[in-house]
């Protein structure tokens, strides 16, 4: 039976990058992947890189937009991470990091974006707060019906089809057995080892390994494999809309949100316009259930609506073509928050999703390679600790 110190599950952008900074830190590694590489959410999602807090962790109320801003801290490291990436993978992953601004059209949301500010700057994120006419200097394409802009310098975009195979090569040369088309079947605790039972390929054949840790990185499918382990996640599967553009001349150098509304725009450097922001896809069923394995189908409303505020903030959208839209699938923590860390009462298996997990994965698996590795961390992640859904779960129920 072949040992490992860390089973690594999902071969999305956490998986890879946390079995590479695992297997840095010096840790014998098998990631698992059920399907190819950053075949998922990681590989299907529009890359921005937004470290400001999100429209959707500011449209619960006061008191828990204060308590969701405790997460800026660990924005600001991913940003950090994310400026420094190319170095350290070796190779261009289309990185651009040319500023953001997250824009107010009324008056409710230059409210809201005042609130924004001021949290962030608690926080030490160096945001800054523009008139409409400053933000216009700076990018001269926005509407003249924006009232405000926060301005964070180091948001941006990168290629998501690019991070993921890039972090996987890495880790492959620091020795990490990566293998695709791979399903974890059973997970058992035995003394202080978890014995695996692996599926691989599409020939059924079997293959038994030992490994001192597990860290369960499937994204929206977290949940579905922490039960392999008589665990409870409460990571539930959400089915989002992306559209693209027709390629333009190079005019929009930075990421665009907006505060009260679902909008997120950038430009590629094939010069298409890439808008989400978080509209719902609608999910294909199977036997009553959401089918996970099947691509969600897509709203129209949704689009047209996603489009509309696009244009509204952007004219010249308006005069361009849409070239194709398409759907993914991502997992939304009940409480907004991302799960990171040590299940308590199940020694030995992490978890890492949840969040934003494109903008934030480097941090994540950062972090968690560090706290699996030497039992703690730098970077305070004890907001994240899934030990806040304990309820759930009982230590008697392992196996």
């Amino acid at each position: 039976m072949k040992k490992y110190d860390v089973l690594v599950i999902g071969g999305g952008l956490v998986g890879c990058a946390s079995a590479y900074y695992l297997a840095k830190r010096g840790a014998n590694v098998l990631l698992a992947e059920k399907n190819d590489i950053n075949s998922l959410a990681s590989g299907q999602n529009a890359g921005s890189l937004h470290f400001q807090l999100e429209h959707r962790l500011m449209e619960q109320g006061d008191a828990l937009t204060k308590q969701f801003s405790r997460i800026i801290p660990l924005n600001c490291l991913a940003a950090e991470l994310w400026r420094n990436l190319e170095d350290e993978l070796g190779e261009s992953v289309d990185v651009v990091m040319k500023g953001g601004f997250m824009v107010a059209m009324n008056n409710d949301e230059v409210t809201l974006l005042k609130k924004k500010y001021a949290l962030e700057h608690n926080h030490g994120m160096d945001t800054q707060l523009l008139t409409a006419e400053e933000a216009r200097q700076i990018a001269p394409y926005l509407s003249k019906k924006i009232q405000a802009a926060a301005y964070f310098p180091q948001e941006g975009h990168a290629n998501p089809r690019l991070v993921t195979p890039a972090y996987a090569r890495a880790a492959i040369k620091q020795g990490v057995r990566i293998q695709s088309h791979c399903e974890v079947l059973q997970l058992n605790k035995n003394a202080h080892k978890w014995r695996v039972s692996l599926k691989i390929d599409h020939s059924g054949h079997r293959e038994d390994i030992e490994a001192n840790m597990v860290l369960n990185a499937a994204g929206a499918w977290a949940g579905h494999c922490a039960l392999l382990a008589a665990i409870h996640l409460p990571v539930s599967p959400q089915a989002l809309t992306m559209s693209v553009t027709e390629s333009t001349h190079t005019f929009m150098p930075h990421l665009l949100q907006r505060a009260g509304a679902k909008l997120s725009m950038k430009q590629v450097s094939a010069g298409n316009i890439l808008i989400g922001g978080g509209w719902p896809a609608r999910f294909r069923y199977k036997q009553g259930h959401p089918d996970l394995t099947q691509r969600p189908t897509i709203i129209m409303e949704n689009v047209f609506q996603n489009l509309g505020l696009a244009a509204e903030l952007v004219p010249v959208v308006e005069q361009l073509h849409l070239l194709r839209c398409w759907t993914g699938i991502v997992g939304v923590i009940e409480d907004q928050l991302p799960l990171l860390g040590e299940v308590p009462g199940f020694p030995g298996y992490y978890v890492a999703t949840g969040g934003s997990g494109f903008t934030l994965g480097p941090a994540y698996a950062n972090l968690i390679s560090e706290l699996m590795i030497t039992g703690a961390t730098d970077h305070d992640i004890s907001l994240y600790n899934p030990g806040r859904f304990g309820h759930l779960n009982s230590p008697e129920e392992a196996i």
